[in-house]
């Protein structure tokens, strides 16, 4: 597999390249619209093309470059399947893998931080998006957020995977790349080290966070499979 993790430093969101080595076909997970020449010359330069555009969920913090890339490219969008989005080409469903070459995508549903959310598990690792971080979650305090849902999810399909399965999530805002399941379910300070789901929840009720700095923009943009162009 050929694999690349890149970084927007406006938002912290992690996106990834996924390439199969025979058909020269590749999938971006969470891209973000002003990183597309980024991703463009990166395709060029490794010499794949991009089939799928993938979202683990719709998202509040940064606008998608699902709509742009497939202007570009022709490759399609796939979302999570309850999200619904008549912009997208794919809806992506738990127990439906997405197949390209050797490279088998398996997603898992992972509604909490919001109620669409997906992971995408790939051999020994797993692209949690908002709803595992390394040390953290995502919030569950809007966009259908439910942190017993989140609680679940986690302990229930991710936490249930092999403990060395790597886990590459949609952010982080430490300078921190990779974790893996055993590192998350011992000492996650949220939900590892056996956290109950009422002390779960009481966490979650008392982050007083800050709503996204983008979430009036990024949302319907989001909704619409992102933009054709910026600004657009």
């Amino acid at each position: 597999m050929i694999f690349r993790q890149l970084f927007d430093p406006t938002t912290s969101t992690l996106t990834y390249l996924l390439g199969d080595e025979a058909t020269r076909q590749a999938v971006l997970i969470d891209s973000v619209l002003e990183q597309v020449d980024r991703d463009l010359a990166l395709l060029q330069e490794l010499g794949l093309t991009l089939a799928y555009t993938l979202e683990t969920h719709i998202h509040a913090d940064h606008v998608s470059g699902a709509k742009r890339l497939r202007e570009l490219t022709g490759c399609k969008i796939s979302v999570p399947d309850p999200a619904k989005l008549d912009c997208a080409d794919l809806l992506v469903r738990e127990g439906e893998p997405l197949q390209l070459g050797s490279l088998r995508i398996e997603p898992l549903h992972t509604p909490g931080h919001t109620d669409v959310d997906f992971c995408y598990r790939v051999g020994d690792r797993v692209f949690t998006g908002d709803t595992l971080l390394i040390d953290g979650c995502g919030r569950t305090d809007f966009q259908s957020g439910d942190a017993a849902a989140l609680y679940r999810s986690v302990q229930d399909k991710l936490f249930t995977l092999p403990g060395e399965t790597l886990v590459y999530p949609g952010h982080d805002y430490n300078h921190r790349r990779v974790s893996s399941i055993e590192q998350e379910r011992l000492r996650n300070p949220r939900l590892g080290g056996g956290k109950t789901l009422d002390e779960f929840v009481a966490i979650m009720d008392n982050l007083n966070l800050p709503k996204p700095a983008q979430i009036e923009r990024a949302v319907p943009a989001n909704l619409g499979c992102g933009r054709a162009a910026a600004g657009a």
